[in-house]
């Protein structure tokens, strides 16, 4: 399926672009060929759930009328709102799964400690699933991750390990060469490795997909997803190519990431967390984006601000991104039509970065004339 892999032995301290995937099961080739073990859906939950576990998924879709109107779409806009997960973004589906692959296949046993590289929200997602199941946990994340994440992580009863922001990604004092080394260092540790692990698409193949199918009632033109290990896009958009070929899906990736083909990238430091990267994540099939759309790091915040306030929807600044390349690419779109967009997490991991006016401001997003008006009753 997916350009991504279950290996037990951690891929070598190298260039993730050179770390390709074994997968053997390509686009072309029937579901009764998959070497992968699936998820049926729905799923069925009991009335009272179990644990936290268990509120992940069926997240609802919601109309963003008054942004769709505000930028004059034609069509309907829809958001998917994966931040009503339980720990707060699409990465709790990929890290449970993740982990039950790893107790399946007898790698990821009791007593072990998961490691995990992140830019934050898959270390929620891996933390919280590790504090309910009684693994250890150390999340390696880069400086530039929001102090709201790693407090959140903590208080999980996960271990953070920092790394330099702006270590390339083949290095290793990055937070993938730091996780790695980990993991071969440390007994009974293993790390799941999000970018190459097929647990990471197979979620959103499996499940995502099903659900955004039939909360549309298979009635959707054009998908846009952020891309940051690329598993949402790959997941989705493999079950959209196979289910309703005619659905476009656009790939969102930030100003100064290297994922979008080399003609439209430029490598240069960027603010928006858990989108974009310096490598191509073996899990990411570019095969399957039928367009890239690059956002800046101004309209996706400015973006995320607006759907706060004029569509109460309590988004990251991903999602500001999301939605933006979705303004652009759907313009073409007429009154019959629908785009979905995923908006990945929520507001919580950022009260201190785009919320605040004076952070704007700070780094050139917002003139000093344009702050947040405030009313005085």
């Amino acid at each position: 399926m997916v350009r991504g892999t279950s290996d037990v032995v951690p891929p070598p301290l190298s260039l993730l672009s050179s770390d390709p995937s074994h997968c053997t099961w390509t686009e072309k080739k029937p579901r009764t060929e998959s070497p992968h073990q699936h998820h049926k859906w729905p799923v069925s939950k009991p009335k009272i759930l179990r644990d936290a576990l268990d509120y992940i998924g069926d997240t609802p879709m919601i109309r963003m009328d008054r942004i769709r109107k505000e930028y004059g779409l034609k069509c309907e806009l829809v958001a998917k709102c994966e931040f009503f997960n339980c720990g707060g973004s699409v990465k709790d589906r990929v890290a449970v799964r993740m982990i039950e692959i790893g107790e399946n296949e007898g790698y990821l046993k009791p007593g072990m400690t998961i490691i995990e590289p992140t830019s934050g929200n898959t270390g929620i997602s891996i933390a919280l699933a590790a504090a309910l199941k009684g693994y250890k946990c150390i999340i390696v994340m880069p400086e530039k991750m929001s102090a709201e994440k790693a407090a959140l992580i903590k208080a999980l009863g996960a271990k953070i390990i920092r790394t330099p922001t702006d270590a390339k990604s083949s290095s290793p004092e990055s937070h993938l060469g730091t996780a790695k080394r980990l993991a071969q260092e440390l007994p009974d540790a293993v790390m799941l490795n999000q970018y190459r692990n097929c647990g990471n698409p197979l979620s959103h193949y499996d499940q995502t997909a099903e659900e955004i199918l039939y909360q549309c009632e298979g009635k959707l033109d054009m998908m846009v997803i952020g891309v940051g290990t690329g598993g949402t896009l790959t997941g989705v958009g493999r079950k959209f190519k196979e289910k309703c070929p005619s659905v476009k899906i656009v790939g969102v990736d930030p100003e100064g990431s290297e994922i979008a083909p080399s003609e439209l990238s430029r490598c240069a430091n960027f603010e928006v967390e858990g989108i974009g990267y310096d490598f191509s994540p073996a899990v990411l099939d570019h095969s399957l984006v039928d367009q890239w759309v690059k956002v800046s790091d101004a309209d996706t915040f400015k973006m995320a601000r607006e759907l706060i306030l004029k569509e109460g929807l309590l988004c990251g600044g991903s999602s500001g991104s999301a939605v933006w390349a979705a303004v652009q690419a759907a313009k073409n779109l007429n009154e019959n039509q629908r785009c979905v967009v995923v908006l990945p997490d929520g507001v919580r991991n950022y009260m201190t970065k785009f919320l605040q006016d004076n952070w704007m401001i700070e780094k050139g997003f917002l003139g000093c004339n344009d702050e947040t008006p405030t009313k005085t009753w």
